[in-house]
């Protein structure tokens, strides 16, 4: 708390005559001792003589001493109280309303399209390589013609970026093959387990302690992701390993993350958008060895046969919403408090589980669902857990930093 100071009007008068003898009695700034606080006045201050301004209209040769008045004023009430207007309560809880409605359309369409791109063409490497490529290609349109201010960037920040595009990399691709093997509800219901990675990754590998609410909260998701991963009719292991790797490698990207980008001035928009050009770079040369243009050729013509050129559009829809719901969820994060995000981001997992489920027609057993609902009821607690890691003294950046390590960034 920053302590108030309250100026005398009683004012102070020296004259000219006897300045050197006051002045010798006011410590110089150099010999002050650092304090804790620092105190300043936005009021001017203003130096008049006593006598007035007929003062200065007095004759060199009468050589009068002459007497100043320091006081401390406000040159205009209404600009020393000019405030910036407080955003209404009711504004504020719109623009939170849009974030999170943009945000869950964005994302179960890039789900959906996403899905129906891996039925006709199953090549998770090549659709993983297209979302960050038509994404890339936004980013630099945009800073091209100046509709985006281009960040500014140098080697170091390329260089703390690295790991954490080849975690995204990997968690990405991991979720891409995922989807192409298992359902999409089931791909979203392991991923949900993903706070349980981060606790223990933090804990074992960082050394850091969360409260016991946290802990506790990693039964139900843990519970609830084995039966209905135990329940789930469409099982399928390598579905199963992609989601789980996906989880462990996001979690690893939001350690390198919260390390590595302290300090530096870039917005989620541009941090994003670098994110996923370097991503690009990393996963071409492997999405080419792994599947190749062959391979790509063949199961092209095969989709075009058996879907027709609606193919293309779903192509160009998963590749393009599934930059746009990641930069809103970046661009979210800077506008609403991380707790809020993490309820956010479980609601948003329960309409892709469910909106997948109603399109393509997912069989899911009572049993499976129970399963479903405990695991995103222990994602919920486990946000809520979070709570208690809010310091005494409030510092908002350093809190954001610290729960957002905890949480649910995206569900990809």
């Amino acid at each position: 708390m920053i302590p108030s100071v309250r100026l005398s009007p009683a004012p102070a008068a020296f004259s000219g005559s006897n300045l050197r003898s006051k002045s010798a009695s006011i410590p110089s700034i150099s010999s002050l001792k650092p304090s804790k606080y620092v105190v300043s006045s936005l009021r001017p201050l203003y130096l008049a003589p006593l006598g007035g301004p007929h003062t200065a209209e007095l004759k060199p040769q009468s050589r009068q001493p002459l007497e100043f008045r320091c006081a401390a004023s406000a040159a205009d009430d209404k600009e020393s109280n000019a405030q910036v207007p407080v955003q209404s309560e009711g504004a504020q809880r719109l623009k939170i309303s849009i974030y999170f409605a943009t945000w869950w359309a964005l994302n179960v369409i890039f789900n959906i399209y996403n899905k129906k791109v891996l039925n006709a063409f199953p090549y998770p490497w090549l659709t993983s390589t297209l979302s960050l490529a038509c994404g890339s290609a936004m980013m630099i349109f945009s800073w091209a013609t100046r509709l985006v201010e281009a960040p500014k960037t140098d080697l170091d920040f390329w260089k703390v970026l690295f790991p954490v595009a080849v975690a995204h990399t990997i968690g990405h691709v991991a979720a891409t093959v995922s989807m192409s093997k298992v359902a999409v509800s089931f791909t979203h219901i392991i991923k949900s387990a993903e706070p349980a990675f981060s606790v223990f990754v933090s804990r074992f590998l960082l050394g850091e302690t969360f409260p016991v609410p946290v802990y506790l909260s990693l039964i139900p998701i843990i519970g609830g992701c084995a039966l209905a991963a135990v329940t789930e009719l469409n099982f399928n292991m390598v579905g199963f390993m992609g989601a789980m790797i996906s989880n462990l490698a996001f979690v690893f990207r939001n350690i390198f993350s919260k390390k590595g980008m302290k300090g530096k001035s870039v917005s989620g928009m541009n941090y994003y958008a670098c994110l996923s050009i370097m991503s690009l770079v990393i996963l071409t040369p492997f999405a080419i060895a792994m599947e190749g243009p062959q391979m790509w050729a063949a199961g092209w013509q095969k989709a075009l046969a058996e879907v027709g050129p609606n193919v293309i559009w779903w192509i160009a829809a998963q590749s393009v919403f599934y930059h746009l719901y990641n930069q809103v969820s970046y661009m979210s994060l800077d506008q609403i408090s991380p707790l809020t995000f993490s309820v956010g981001n479980t609601m948003k997992r329960i309409s892709v589980i469910v909106s997948s489920i109603i399109i393509f027609h997912t069989p899911v057993r009572p049993v499976n669902a129970l399963g479903a609902a405990i695991a995103i009821l222990g994602t919920f607690l486990y946000s809520q857990g979070g709570k208690t890691d809010v310091p005494a003294t409030p510092d908002w950046q350093n809190w954001k930093e610290q729960i957002t390590s905890n949480l649910v960034l995206h569900g990809f």
